[in-house]
């Protein structure tokens, strides 16, 4: 599902901003963007995105600003210096400008370089960040779970209409066996008819009983009723549901599969292409749940 969320601190003059953004994903995969000065955070940022979230593609990005008189980065002074004085030893001539902008030197790789925290400051930068990204990722979770509740009506409906499809094969079921006795008994009369031959009744009989067991479809009927209802509590229930509800709907597919295979009949096969076709909007829309 999708989200965002975004939370700022700050701490020792120094302002944090944290913005999460999360797309829809059939897995977990994080995607952290850190300043220079706070990279040793990543594998606590890591940690804290996985154990809140379970699946989607997720943006984490952290900004900081000093509002104090310090400042995060420093000069190599050094490093500087030794530039300048070997520009300085380049000899003068009419094709070369001699002109040097500081700017121009900052810019250099290892001229300007961050301050990097000491013991105390990184564990108040650690607590400070984590906590502001808790508040991102609450704020983040807030916006999903309103996708989610749209999300779940939706599914419900599909179900609904499963249920549907499914109850009108099941009263259609026992018909099927009558009409194909009806239409054995009369196709049988009518070749042995020219023959003058009698019909066996008890060979009729099983024959329909023959056909009746192979296209018996009780058992598939009840596995997806109970699919059906298994499905509805997952939705109901608390914590992820994301991967019960893909293995059931995968369940669900299989036992419409086999209802088709077994049946001739061709409202029960109409009713099974409208289920699957539910089945398949199912199936798509729970990659997206958490």
């Amino acid at each position: 599902m999708t989200g965002y969320g975004q939370a700022q601190g700050e701490i020792n003059g120094v302002s944090y901003a944290v913005e999460v953004k999360a797309v829809n994903n059939r897995y977990f995969k994080a995607i952290i963007k850190l300043p220079e000065l706070a990279a040793f955070l990543e594998e606590d940022i890591e940690r804290l995105l996985r154990r809140s979230l379970a699946r989607g593609t997720v943006n984490y990005v952290l900004r900081f600003k000093d509002v104090s008189a310090n400042t995060l980065f420093d000069i190599d002074e050094q490093a500087l210096q030794a530039v300048v004085e070997k520009l300085g030893r380049i000899k003068p001539s009419t094709d070369v400008n001699r002109s040097i902008e500081i700017g121009s030197l900052l810019a250099l790789p290892g001229i300007i370089r961050p301050v990097m925290p000491d013991e105390q400051m990184a564990e108040q930068m650690r607590q400070k960040v984590l906590e502001i990204s808790r508040e991102a990722i609450d704020r983040l979770k807030e916006m999903r779970a309103a996708e989610g509740a749209a999300l779940e009506a939706d599914l419900k409906k599909y179900c609904g209409q499963i249920q549907q499809d499914l109850e009108h094969i099941r009263a259609r079921s026992p018909a099927v066996v009558q009409e194909y006795a009806k239409r054995l008994k009369r196709r049988v009369d009518e070749l042995l008819a020219h023959a003058e031959l009698k019909l066996d009744e008890e060979v009729l009989a099983r024959e329909v009983a023959i056909f009746a067991d192979r296209s018996d479809i009780s058992e598939e009927l009840a596995r997806l009723d109970s699919h059906l209802q298994q499905f509805d509590q997952a939705c109901r229930g608390d914590g992820q549901a994301g991967r019960r509800l893909d293995f059931i709907s995968q369940e669900m597919l299989r036992e419409a599969n086999t209802i088709a295979s077994k049946s001739s009949d061709m409202e029960i096969t109409r009713s099974v292409v409208d289920m699957k076709c539910g089945v398949d909007r199912i199936k798509e829309q729970v990659q997206n749940v958490e």
